[in-house]
């Protein structure tokens, strides 16, 4: 994008300096006060060109330790510096008219010559101000916009030097002198409607339209509730997007990191270069279920919970937990990490409520284990087999594992059941099946099986 910016501006530059000196040796040589003034003017915008070409090559500078949005500002101050530029000549060209017309002054020595150098400067600024403004729309670069919108008063401020001379080929003298005061009319006019758009942009002023773009971006994803803030600043071509997105509180941390990608896509999408600081606030929903709101509550205690049961026994609730503690806590410390969940769930639900909490161990990170012996596997698996056969509802014991580790076996195996049984009917067939083998050898520490349908 660069290079395109700066292929562009390198173009101007060559055209904006033939031309400006064409239209100025002409216009001294006929002696036309609009004629130079539209030379100044070309020449303002040749110094403008050469500064655009040096602000893109800066502007496009990635963002660094100093300037943590980029260099795009640059850009907006550059574009300041030419409005400058213009309104001292637009003065100049002011003061200069005036005089002639209190004055008076020769008629220009009116040959075929200007018009032929006016019609081919027309010509050459509208096929630049064409370009420049296409590139600009594409980059997002206030310097280039800037640029096509000085080209573009060039082809204005040339008809109406055309026209001044026509009037003074036909002795009308004011015919020139006013022709130059139309000149720098046109180039304040233009210079102000650049410098309103500017200074927006350096005052941090939303583009219109962005907000309601990326707000409708963002609100249409899947996952969001509400966007609470959205605020939307330019940098140069970037747009800097701040949202503060509300999303449910139950969702856990990758599904909502999930989101914020979808989110920096969708806006990508709706307003091409962006740069979006996503900030998920949780919030608690209308749906959300008894279970979920107690998950919550344990996970923003960090707490590990499990084997939530809820009944509703005529407008009380009770609720059953497991909890898990590290297994070397003394009952005392495990008793009051017990009591603060209890007082947390009774805060969020009310007092009206009957909680029963038990405290079990969490599961100890086992140590590495290894393989145990074929013979270990084979008498483990013709065990399974038995105790498959006498539960009567699990089959097709297969791919049994049996591994060593320092705090006793771990066995893996697969079964399959009915696949038009519950998932509760099969849990209970299968936790029989696990606690048989646990008693029929005691060194197995965990029994971890996976249930298919079958076939």
């Amino acid at each position: 994008m660069s290079a395109i910016k700066q292929k562009v501006a390198a173009i101007s530059i060559a055209a904006s300096a033939s031309m400006a000196a064409i239209k100025f040796v002409v216009g001294i040589a006929i002696g036309s006060i609009a004629l130079i003034s539209d030379a100044l003017h070309s020449t303002t915008d040749l110094l403008a060109t050469v500064v655009t070409w040096i602000v893109v090559r800066v502007s496009d500078k990635p963002a660094d330790a100093e300037h943590h949005y980029g260099h795009g500002k640059i850009e907006s101050l550059s574009a300041l510096g030419v409005i400058a530029l213009l309104y001292v000549l637009a003065g100049g060209i002011v003061v200069e008219a005036f005089s002639r017309l209190r004055d008076g002054a020769p008629l220009p020595k009116i040959t075929a010559l200007p018009f032929v150098v006016l019609l081919i400067d027309i010509a050459v600024n509208y096929w630049r101000a064409r370009a420049l403004h296409r590139t600009a729309k594409e980059t997002g670069s206030q310097a280039l916009a800037a640029d096509a919108l000085h080209f573009s008063s060039d082809v204005y401020g040339s008809f109406a030097v055309i026209g001044g001379l026509a009037l003074a080929a036909y002795g009308y003298a004011w015919g020139d002198a006013a022709a130059a005061i139309l000149v720098a009319i046109i180039i304040a006019l233009l210079g102000l409607r650049l410098a309103r758009s500017t200074v927006e942009t350096l005052l941090d002023q939303a583009p219109a339209g962005a907000t309601e773009k990326a707000e409708a971006a963002i609100r249409n994803l899947t996952g969001v509730v509400d966007v609470e803030r959205l605020r939307v600043r330019m940098v140069g071509p970037t747009h800097f997007i701040d949202a503060a997105v509300k999303v449910p509180r139950t969702y856990p941390i990758d599904l909502i990191d999930d989101i914020k990608r979808r989110a920096e896509s969708a806006v990508a999408m709706a307003l091409k270069d962006t740069d979006l600081t996503f900030t998920a606030i949780p919030v608690a929903l209308d749906n959300e279920s008894i279970h979920e709101r107690i998950m919550v509550i344990a996970r923003n205690s960090g707490l590990a919970i499990h084997h939530i049961t809820v009944h509703d026994l005529g407008g009380k609730l009770t609720v059953s937990i497991d909890l898990e503690v590290d297994g070397d806590m003394t009952l005392h410390a495990a008793h009051e990490v017990a009591d603060r969940l209890e007082n947390d769930i009774r805060g969020d639900f009310g007092t009206d409520l009957e909680v029963d909490i038990h405290i079990e161990p969490l599961e100890p990170e086992l140590p590495q284990g290894t393989d145990a012996p074929s013979e270990r596997i084979d008498n483990v698996r013709t065990t399974l087999v038995r105790l498959a056969a006498e539960a009567g509802s699990v089959h097709d014991i297969h791919n049994v594992r049996v591994r060593d580790t320092e705090a006793g076996e771990i066995v893996n195996f697969h079964c399959r059941a009915n696949p038009a049984m519950s998932v509760i009917e099969v849990h209970q067939h299968v936790d029989e099946i696990e606690r048989a083998l646990r008693r029929a050898f005691p060194s197995v520490k965990r029994v971890i099986s996976h249930a298919e349908p079958a076939r």
